[in-house]
């Protein structure tokens, strides 16, 4: 089905062309149209535009009103104060435009890309053989939630999880597994996740005694490094059991979160080890780069340290070794000329924003980024706990992840089994792991991703407020409606009037492809969390105010169950591409 036109597409089109008509000289003018307290929607272009043309404001938008055709779309259009114009839709209009997004099934009308591009998305960067902790929370939920939203909008979209899988630390790992061969061998075939880590932990916590009390095994430790940088078979195969052991924790972390993680996606350090001494040989020759007291570096005019001196990015040290800008520049270089990107989008903490702001200046420099190719970083802030400080444990230790989604999920339970009728024992659980799960999330998303924001298991399993739960119960409500209404099915009837709740909630709904277009053009997911939140709020008003089963006519509750069921479709179509679930009960 093609694309729905909005309302607010339709009414701006018409106030366009009059604007054109009674201004020719304007052009193409916008009559910054909104959605209004004082009618449906208020247009305030005109004043702009009659002080530019040294026009009366007033006479103006009256000669925009007397070209504007009403009865079809727009029920009527008035001049207000100094030259507002205050608009009104037909009731009809309302429920034939929210009909044909009903049809359009799945997407509700929201259009696909007909140019799309391909988009990269570093997110989700868990380092091997360490514990995931509530600092990798937000990289991996906002970068999912984009990843949905973009394959959405028909975005070709390839997923990249640049884990931390190279580095001096594993010639120590590599070195306590080869001195203790059996610190990694499974009692059974398959070891869960917990094991996984716990397994790691054990051995990592104890190279590291050594490491730091062992001088002999300090020095062997540090050349197993160089036998790993140069590709030793036995080393590599030994390194690769920590990546392995690590990927098991990792999907059993990610399975928590309800986030698919391919194995195709994972594409480390290490995977651009190759490409190293090329990268760096490109940005000598093209004089991007220069050497500076036996480094390689990158200098910019206008990044100075405290001393005042400029602050370099170094691609290769003093001592011949590459540190995270070789890499990151190797990964640009790769996703840019063999995935053919044309966007690369970073999900990285805030507190990394002047290495990536480096990092591109010197991929454009270099040629690899320009005005077709461009990258971003969608910087995020801090998770921190109630006292407003960054989440600690009571001991100052870093809150480990898995803990924290444990708990959450048990206290979903709770508020299930409070609320639970029917549900088995099992379906609580099932339910509870959505609620608590989802609560965590849309806490996250609900906030602009570069503001920090309070972790309050309390209010994020609320059944009131700005929460998922929130959400996730009028979604559930609906579904009850829809059962009861038995053999009567939801259908729009554009014949009938509209009560002020059903106008409110229809021309929200008649938002949700705007919406989506903002949102990902933005990469703002918060933006549509804050939708979903409003529409749920509008919901719960028409509940309250306008009987639906017990309306007063057949069609009444016909078209009542019809604005129930967009609701729902677009609640669940909104929660899911935050990686939100809607169960059917609560």
């Amino acid at each position: 089905m093609a694309s729905v036109t909005s309302l607010t597409a339709s009414v701006h089109q018409r106030l366009a062309d009059a604007l054109s008509a009674a201004l020719p000289e304007a052009g193409s003018a916008d009559p910054l149209l909104r959605r209004s307290d004082r009618a449906d929607f208020q247009a305030n272009g005109i004043l702009a535009l009659a002080k530019k043309a040294k026009a009366n404001p007033r006479e103006l938008a009256t000669q925009v009103v007397e070209r504007i055709t009403t009865g079809e779309v727009i029920k009527e259009i008035e001049v207000s104060g100094p030259g507002f114009l205050n608009i009104t839709i037909t009731d009809r209009a309302i429920t034939e435009n929210l009909a044909e997004r009903y049809a359009d099934g799945e997407r509700l009308g929201v259009p696909l890309a007909e140019h799309p591009g391909t988009t990269v998305i570093d997110y989700a960067q868990p380092n091997v053989a360490k514990e995931m902790h509530v600092g990798h929370l937000r990289s991996a939920v906002i970068g999912d939630a984009v990843v949905q939203i973009l394959e959405f909008t028909g975005e070709n979209v390839v997923r990249r999880h640049h884990i931390g899988d190279w580095g001096t630390q594993f010639g120590m790992l590599i070195q306590y597994l080869i001195e203790h061969p059996h610190e990694l061998d499974h009692k059974h075939a398959r070891v869960s996740g917990e094991e996984a880590m716990s397994n790691l932990s054990r051995l990592y916590k104890a190279a590291r005694a050594i490491f730091d009390s062992d001088e002999e095994f300090k020095t062997r430790a540090r050349r197993r490094v160089v036998d790993l940088q140069a590709g030793d078979p036995e080393t590599i195969a030994l390194w690769q059991l920590f990546v392995d052991e690590s990927k098991i924790y990792f999907n059993s972390v990610f399975d928590k979160l309800d986030m698919e993680i391919q194995d195709a996606d994972i594409v480390g350090e290490s995977g651009y080890n190759d490409m190293l001494e090329e990268t760096c040989r490109l940005l000598e020759e093209s004089g991007v780069a220069v050497h500076s007291d036996g480094a390689l570096c990158v200098f910019f005019d206008d990044i100075k340290g405290p001393d005042g001196n400029p602050v370099p990015l170094i691609v290769r040290k003093s001592d011949g070794g590459y540190g995270y800008a070789a890499t990151d520049l190797s990964a640009i270089r790769d996703r840019v000329f063999n995935l053919k990107a044309s966007t690369l989008l970073y999900v990285v903490d805030v507190r990394q924003s002047l290495h990536f702001r480096m990092v591109f200046e010197t991929a454009r420099r270099a040629g690899w980024l320009n005005d077709d190719v461009t990258a971003h970083q969608l910087a995020f802030g801090t998770v921190l706990g109630k006292d407003g400080k960054p989440f600690k444990t009571r001991e100052g230790e870093t809150v480990r992840l898995v803990d924290l989604l444990d708990e959450a999920i048990d206290r979903a339970c709770a508020v299930v089994r409070e609320k639970a009728q029917d549900l088995s024992e099992e379906e609580i659980a099932e339910r509870g792991a959505q609620v608590g799960i989802g609560a965590v999330k849309y806490a996250d998303l609900s906030t602009s991703a570069n503001r920090d924001y309070k972790f309050d298991l309390d209010q994020m399993v609320s059944l009131n407020g700005d929460t998922s739960v929130y959400l996730q119960y009028a979604y559930a409500r609906i579904q009850s409606i829809l059962r009861k209404a038995g053999e009567v099915r939801p259908a729009a009837h554009p014949e009938l009037e509209l009560a002020s709740a059903e106008r409110e909630l229809g021309l929200h709904l008649d938002r949700f492809a705007e919406t989506i277009a903002e949102v990902a053009t933005e990469y703002a997911p918060h933006k549509l969390a804050a939708y979903l939140y409003q529409l749920a709020s509008l919901y719960t008003t028409f509940y309250a105010e306008c009987p639906v089963l017990k309306a007063d006519t057949p069609a009444q509750i016909e078209n009542r169950l019809f604005l129930c069921d967009l609701t729902a479709h677009t609640l669940h179509r909104g929660m899911a591409l935050l990686g939100i679930r809607t169960p059917e009960r609560l």
